[in-house]
């Protein structure tokens, strides 16, 4: 209550940047490749974990928001716990960390001081208790290292999966034949 408090005291008025800084660290996640710095995975792995990432996060936050009424500072949900900006924004900043850091730390510190922000105004526009936000923070973070953590154990799946035959359709002019192929 004292930090809502005082984040509303003299408030000018709403500023939603929160609305769309939770996707920035996500989007710089794949902007760094293509302005010319290197990422520990090429872009396919980094889709997948990106997209793993994120579905574990949306999943444990709306199964929280759907077991734990809880009233925001402004009374307009009762599904205010816990924050998914703030969660979306520290997926993002969490998959920088872990694809850059090698190059610099800055990448990752720029990110996470922009996921902060998210919730920060989260707060500001008295959407969210602080509680809220650390909540977000901590999902995003964990669900991005759980998606890492389990990058290796797939790799290792999809290596193993690897078939020794081949089957291929071709065409020799008049006739359509099914080729087969196989490594002894």
């Amino acid at each position: 209550v004292f930090i809502r408090d005082n984040l509303q005291t003299n408030l000018p008025g709403k500023f939603p940047i929160d609305d769309y800084s939770q996707y920035i660290p996500t989007a710089s996640y794949f902007a760094l490749d293509v302005l010319g710095v290197s990422g520990k995975h090429e872009i396919k792995t980094r889709l997948f974990t990106a997209g793993i990432s994120h579905l574990i996060m949306a999943g444990v936050v709306n199964l929280l928001k759907g077991t734990i009424p809880t009233w925001g500072p402004d009374f307009s949900a009762n599904k205010s716990f816990p924050s998914g900006h703030t969660a979306t924004a520290f997926v993002g900043a969490e998959l920088v960390w872990q694809e850059y850091s090698h190059q610099s730390i800055w990448y990752g510190i720029g990110a996470y001081g922009i996921a902060a922000g998210t919730g920060f105004f989260r707060m500001y526009n008295n959407k969210h208790w602080l509680s809220d936000v650390i909540m977000g923070a901590g999902i995003g973070i964990l669900s991005t290292k759980i998606s890492y953590w389990l990058l290796p154990v797939l790799e290792e799946r999809i290596q193993k999966k690897k078939h020794p035959y081949l089957l291929y359709p071709t065409y020799n002019g008049r006739q359509m034949m099914l080729s087969f192929n196989c490594k002894i």
